[in-house]
C-alpha cells in the first residue's frame, strides 16, 4: 500500500511565512507613528506680541502667516521658525504697514478641519486596535481546538469523525483471517442494510458490539470495515473525547453523538477504547474527575436504552480491558455481543503477511508459511511491522526485492534488537557464549516434546550475546507436562553447559533463571502441576484484561503456602538443571564439536545441530 504525500482537498493550509513578521512590523510601525514627529520636528520659538513687532520693525521676520483667528506662525531672516498670538481684541494696530515696509511675505489662511492632521493623530491608535483585534483572533482559534467548534459555546459538541457513505473504503476483504470474527460483524452489516428480513421473523438486531483483544489485533480496522460493507455513515470517536476538564462537558458530547447518529440513521457510532469513559463506578477516588466520568457514563447508560432499536443505530466500541468495564454497561440490551479479537493462528498469520506484502517485490525464496510458524504471538500489527522491516533491511543491503533471509534478520531485530555484523566479544566471552548456546541446542534436540531448533548464533543483538530459536511444528494451544518440563530443561541447558565444560556458571543465564523460574511459578500456582500442592490454582493477576503488566495487589493464601510453592519451584528448576547436565554429558562430543562450529561461523540452523548429532554416532537419541 502506498501513501500520497500530499494533502487531500479540504485539508487545511499551512500557516504564510510573512504572517509571523505581523506583529514586529506593526509594533514598529506604531513607534515610528509616535516618536518620529518629535525626533523630526523642532519646537518653534513662541514670542509675545510686543516681542514680535520688536522682530519685525528690525528687519528679522522674513514671512509670516495669519489664520481668521489671529495665530501668526511665520520665520525669521535666518531661518528659524516662531509663532505668535495677535491681540484680535485691540482691533487695528498697523501691523499691516509695518510688515508691508519691511517687506515681510503675508498668508492668511483659515483654521479647520484637516483629515491629515486627524488621520496622524489616531493612527497610532487604529494599529493599537488592529493587534488586539488580531491576537484575538489567535486565542479565539487556539479555545476552538481545545473546547470544540463554536468555542465556549460549542464546548459540549462531541467531536467525531464522520466517514460519509461516498467515502467508504476499507473491506472486510482487507482484513485477513478472523473469519468467525467477521461472520458475527456481518450480520450487523447485514441489519444495518437489510432489517426487514429480521423484522418478519421478530428479531431485533444489536444495538452494541464491543470488540476486545489485544493491542494490535486489527479491532478498529474491521470497524472501518464495517462502514465500507454496511455504506451507512460512520461516525467514529476516542473515549477519552467525551471526558474534559470541564464537569458535565461528557455528557453533553454523549447526547450530541447520538442526536447526530440518529439524524443520520441507519448509522453506525465507533466509540474506540471505551474504558476511559465506560471504566467501573464506585472507587475510591473521589473528586470533580471522577464525578466527570460517572456523569459521562451514565449519560452512555441512557442513550444506549433511549434510542429505537428500529432506528438502525448501532454502537460498535473496541477496548483491551474489558474487566475495567462497569457490569451496566456490558448487559444484554445495551451492548449484545462481546466479539474476542484474538492474536491470529498460523494459517491467519500466512493471510495477513499477505495482504500486508502487497506492492512490494518479493523473492520467490519467501515461504510466508514458513515465516507464519517463525511468528508465534504475533498480531496484525506486528506482522505488518516485520514486513516492514524485511524491506527495509533489502533497502540497506542494496537488493531489489525482499527476501526469506531479510523476513528473518526482520524477525531477529523485532525480538532481539539489532545484531551486531561483528562480534566484538573476548575470546573466552566467545567460548563461553559458544558453550551456552550449543547447550540449549542440544538439549532441545534431544528433547522428545521441546520445540525443534530453526537456528543457533553467537553475535550479540540487543542486550543477549547469543540466541536459539526454535519454531514449533504447529500451533499450539495447549501445553503438556511433558512439554513444560522440556521447556524447562531447554531453559537450564545453557547454564548445565558452563558448568559441565568450565566448571562454573556465568551472568550470562541470568535472563534463562528468570524464565525458567517464571514457567515453574505458573506450573506450581495457576496449572496445578505441583504434587506438594495438588489441584488448586492461585492466579497471580485476576480479571481479563489484554494488556500486559500489573502487579499484583494481594496474595490470595498464606504465609505457609508461599513457603511450599518457593519450595516447588526451586525442586522444578534443581530437577531441570539435572536433566539437562544428564543429556549433555551423554551428548558430550556433539556438544564440543557444536561449540567449535559456533566459534568458527557464529551462525548455524537446526540442520547442522542434527548433523553433528548424527556425526557423532547418537543419531538414535535425537527427538522423534
Amino acid at each position: 500500500m502506498t501513501i500520497d504525500s500530499r494533502k487531500p482537498p479540504g485539508a487545511p493550509r499551512g500557516r504564510p511565512a510573512w504572517r509571523r513578521w505581523l506583529i514586529p512590523a506593526g509594533l514598529v510601525l506604531t513607534l515610528a507613528l509616535l516618536i518620529a514627529p518629535t525626533l523630526l520636528t523642532t519646537e518653534p520659538a513662541h514670542y509675545t506680541y510686543s516681542e514680535f513687532v520688536t522682530q519685525v520693525e528690525a528687519g528679522h521676520v522674513k514671512q509670516v502667516s495669519i489664520n481668521d483667528e489671529g495665530a501668526v506662525d511665520g520665520k525669521l531672516t535666518g531661518g528659524r521658525a516662531f509663532s505668535t498670538q495677535l491681540p484680535t481684541a485691540l482691533g487695528s494696530t498697523g501691523l499691516e504697514q509695518d510688515l508691508r515696509a519691511h517687506n515681510v511675505t503675508i498668508t492668511a489662511t483659515r483654521s479647520g478641519f484637516s483629515w491629515w492632521t486627524l488621520l496622524g493623530s489616531f493612527a497610532p491608535l487604529v494599529l493599537l486596535v488592529g493587534l488586539f483585534w488580531w491576537t484575538g483572533r489567535r486565542a479565539a482559534r487556539g479555545i476552538a481546538e481545545i473546547t470544540g467548534p463554536g468555542g465556549f459555546g460549542g464546548i459540549g459538541r462531541a467531536r467525531a469523525k464522520v466517514i460519509d457513505t461516498e467515502r467508504p473504503s476499507t473491506r472486510f476483504s482487507d482484513v485477513a483471517g478472523y473469519d468467525a470474527v467477521k461472520q458475527e460483524i456481518s450480520e450487523v452489516v447485514d441489519y444495518l442494510r437489510r432489517p426487514e428480513r429480521y423484522q418478519a421473523l421478530g428479531a431485533t438486531g444489536p444495538r452494541g458490539v464491543l470488540l476486545v483483544g489485544p493491542p494490535g489485533t486489527g479491532k478498529t480496522l474491521l470497524a472501518r470495515a464495517v462502514a465500507g460493507e454496511a455504506r451507512v455513515p460512520f461516525l467514529s470517536v476516542s473515549g477519552s473525547g467525551f471526558v474534559e476538564m470541564f464537569v458535565g462537558v461528557g455528557a453533553s458530547r454523549v447526547r450530541d453523538l447520538f442526536a447526530d447518529a440518529r439524524r443520520r440513521a441507519p448509522s453506525i457510532i465507533f466509540i474506540d477504547e471505551i474504558d476511559a469513559l465506560g471504566a467501573r463506578r464506585g472507587g475510591l477516588a473521589v473528586g470533580g474527575g471522577n464525578d466527570e466520568r460517572e456523569q459521562t457514563l451514565n449519560q452512555m447508560l441512557a442513550e444506549m436504552d433511549g434510542f429505537d432499536q428500529a432506528g438502525g443505530v448501532v454502537v460498535i466500541a473496541a477496548t483491551n480491558r474489558p474487566d475495567t468495564l462497569d457490569a451496566a454497561l456490558l448487559r444484554p440490551g445495551r451492548f449484545d455481543r462481546q466479539v474476542t479479537v484474538g492474536l491470529p493462528a498460523q494459517r491467519e498469520r500466512t493471510a495477513i503477511l499477505t495482504v500486508h506484502a502487497r506492492g512490494k517485490p518479493v523473492g520467490a525464496d519467501v515461504d510466508f508459511d514458513v515465516v507464519s510458524r517463525a511468528t508465534p504471538g504475533f498480531s496484525g500489527a506486528d506482522l505488518a511491522n516485520l514486513v516492514n522491516e524485511a524491506a527495509i533491511h533489502a533497502v540497506r543491503d542494496g537488493r531489489t526485492q525482499v527476501g526469506a533471509a531479510d523476513f528473518d534478520a526482520a524477525r531477529d531485530r523485532i525480538l532481539l534488537g539489532h545484531r551486531e555484523s561483528s562480534n566484538l566479544l573476548l575470546p573466552e566471552e566467545k567460548l563461553a557464549v559458544a558453550i551456552h548456546e550449543s547447550g540449549h541446542a542440544l538439549v532441545a534436540a534431544v528433547s522428545p516434546h521441546a520445540d525443534p531448533v530453526a537456528k543457533v548464533t553467537i553475535l550479540p543483538a540487543g542486550m543477549a550475546l547469543g540466541a536459539t530459536e526454535q519454531l514449533p511444528d504447529a500451533e499450539r494451544h495447549l501445553y503438556g507436562e511433558a512439554y513444560l518440563l522440556d521447556s524447562l530443561a531447554v531453559r537450564m541447558g545453557g547454564r548445565a553447559a558452563e558448568l559441565l565444560v568450565l566448571g562454573e556458571a556465568s551472568t550470562g543465564a541470568a535472563n534463562d533463571l528468570a524464565s525458567a523460574t517464571g514457567l515453574a511459578q505458573k506450573m506450581v500456582r495457576e496449572f496445578g502441576l505441583s504434587p506438594a500442592l495438588g489441584p488448586v490454582g492461585y492466579p497471580a493477576e485476576s480479571g481479563s484484561g489484554f494488556l500486559p503488566g500489573g502487579a499484583e495487589l494481594s496474595r490470595p493464601f498464606s504465609e505457609s503456602t508461599q513457603r511450599r510453592i518457593d519450595e516447588e519451584v526451586a525442586r522444578l528448576l534443581r530437577e531441570a538443571e539435572e536433566r539437562a547436565l544428564d543429556l549433555l554429558r551423554r551428548h558430550r562430543r556433539a556438544l564440543d564439536a557444536l561449540t567449535s562450529l559456533l566459534q568458527e561461523q557464529e551462525t548455524v540452523d537446526g540442520k547442522a545441530v542434527r548433523r553433528i548429532l548424527e556425526a557423532s554416532g547418537q543419531e538414535d537419541s535425537l527427538r522423534r
